[in-house]
This record gives structure tokens, sequence and C-alpha cells, in this order.
């Protein structure tokens, strides 16, 4: 168990890859990216907060995790059928334009009133006797992630968004995270720790 844990935390585990891997990516002009954003506004909202929980809030994400998604949308490595043709013509320079802009928004948090003590724990200390290691340790104490390491942010982040990420990952229908970190912690999650460790990133801040 020891092993595992520490393993987990020095590789890290990502969601709403929710992992990127970090990798190389151009810095992008958000100038230009506010511009090409116009036709993502219809879900994603003018300044990346999306209207409907259904879609992810993309304001304040970190650039890097931002271009990997879209590569990925891009080459269908990431399966998502509107995703991939929209991003199907996009060019690097498109990419890191879209995710210099986005990450340079402001995530709007949630305030909303509830018991979300099940969810706290998991995230700050997983559960030991399910082999879950805490979210906290690659996404951060404040749900900030890790940009340099590939990690997403998720304070604020739709429950209903990370709920749905979590289920395609245990369910093995996303297949984007890196080593396989994501669908491994997932497939231990009851369906009361997902609703649970979801609505809790939701109000975090």
């Amino acid at each position: 168990m020891k092993t595992m844990m520490i393993k987990a935390l020095a590789l890290g585990f990502g969601l709403v890859t929710l992992a990127a891997g970090p990798g190389a990516h151009a810095e992008g002009n958000p100038a230009a990216g506010r511009k090409k954003a116009e036709t993502c506004s219809g879900c994603h909202g003018e300044d990346g907060n999306s209207n409907a929980p259904i879609f992810p809030k993309l304001a304040g994400q970190h650039a890097a995790y931002l271009t990997k998604q879209l590569r990925e949308f891009r080459s269908q490595n990431r399966g998502e059928s509107t995703m991939a043709a929209i991003a199907e013509p996009l060019s690097d320079e498109d990419i890191a334009d879209l995710s210099a802009w986005f990450a340079q928004g402001t995530v709007h948090i949630e305030e909303e009133e509830g018991d979300y003590s099940a969810g706290e724990r998991l995230y700050r200390s997983g559960d030991l006797a399910k082999g879950i290691p805490a979210c906290s340790a690659c996404h951060g104490p404040h749900g900030e992630g890790n940009g340099e390491a590939g990690f997403p942010a998720l304070r604020g982040q739709y429950s209903a968004y990370v709920a749905k990420a979590l289920r395609e990952f245990k369910a093995d229908e996303r297949r984007n995270d890196r080593n396989q970190m994501m669908r491994d912690i997932a497939g231990k999650l009851s369906d009361e720790d997902l609703g649970a460790v979801s609505d809790f990133v939701s109000v975090l801040k």
C-alpha cells in the first residue's frame, strides 16, 4: 500500500484528462485567441465560463493542459465527435492562441450551501483502504492544479462535468490519461465517492 501511494504521488494523476502529460507548447497570443474563441462561446461562454454544466469551464485553466486536449481532440486521441470536428481544422498557432486566451481568464466559483465533507475527505486525504490517493496531491489544496506537471485546475469546475469525466475514465471510455492514472483511480471510486468529490471541487476555492 505504501509503495502504491508513493508511486501515485510521484507520478500524479489528473482529471477533467482530467491528466495532461507535460510537454512543450508554443506561447499563444491571448488577443488573437479572443477573436478565434468566438465560435467557442456558444458552449463555453464568452469568457470561458460556460452557462451549462455539461460543458466544462475553460477560464483559468492551464494553457499547456488546454493545448494538450485540443491537440488530442484534433488527432481523435480523445474521442468526442463534436470537439473532434471543431478541432480538426485548427492549426498549432490557433490552438496556442485559444489556450492562451482561456488561461488568462478567471473561473467563476459556484456559491452553493451543502454538506461537502465526504468529498473533501477524498479530495484532501484519499481513501487508503480503497487505494485512492488524495486528489490534492496533484491538483493542489485549492484545486489550482500544476501547469508544469500537466495537471489541470479543478476548482470551480461544474460537478456534472467532473462526474462525467470520472465516469468516462471509470468505464475506459476516455483513454488520454498519462500512464492510465485516472482510469486506475476512477475504477476504485464508488458512485457515491464519485458524486461527492465532484460536488466538492465545484465549490473549491
